[in-house]
C-alpha cells in the first residue's frame, strides 16, 4: 500500500507490528477482538476513540514516546500527522489490522 511500510511478528498470544506511516495516512474507524498497545516512536499520529456508548470520537494526538491502550472491542480510527513510527501490540493476535481496510480518497 502507498504510504506505509510494515513488518509484523507473530506468536501465538501476541502480535508486535512496526509501522511506519507517511503524512497523510488515515486508517479508517474500525474494531477488533484484540486489546491494542500503540507506541510511537517518532512523529504525531491523531487517534480517534469511541468510547462505549458514544457517537462522537474522543481525539488523542501521540507523539514520540508516548502510548495509547486500546481495550478489545473500542472503535477507533488515526490518521499520521506527520511521518510516524509506531510499535503495535496485540494480544491475541489480530487476523487484520486497521491499516488493512480500504483506504479512503
Amino acid at each position: 500500500m502507498d504510504l506505509i511500510d510494515r513488518r509484523q511478528i507473530v506468536g501465538d498470544q501476541m502480535m508486535i507490528a512496526h509501522v511506519t506511516l507517511q503524512k497523510g495516512f488515515h486508517v479508517p474507524p474500525h474494531e477488533h477482538d484484540s486489546e491494542q498497545i500503540a507506541v510511537v516512536l517518532s512523529g504525531k499520529i491523531r487517534f480517534d476513540v469511541f468510547d462505549t456508548g458514544t457517537s462522537e470520537p474522543r481525539v488523542v494526538d501521540l507523539g514520540a514516546n508516548e502510548v495509547l491502550h486500546l481495550p478489545g472491542g473500542v472503535r477507533h480510527g488515526a490518521e499520521a500527522l506527520e511521518e510516524t513510527v509506531v510499535l503495535d501490540l496485540f494480544s491475541p493476535p489480530c487476523q487484520s489490522m486497521g491499516v488493512d481496510q480500504k483506504q479512503e480518497a
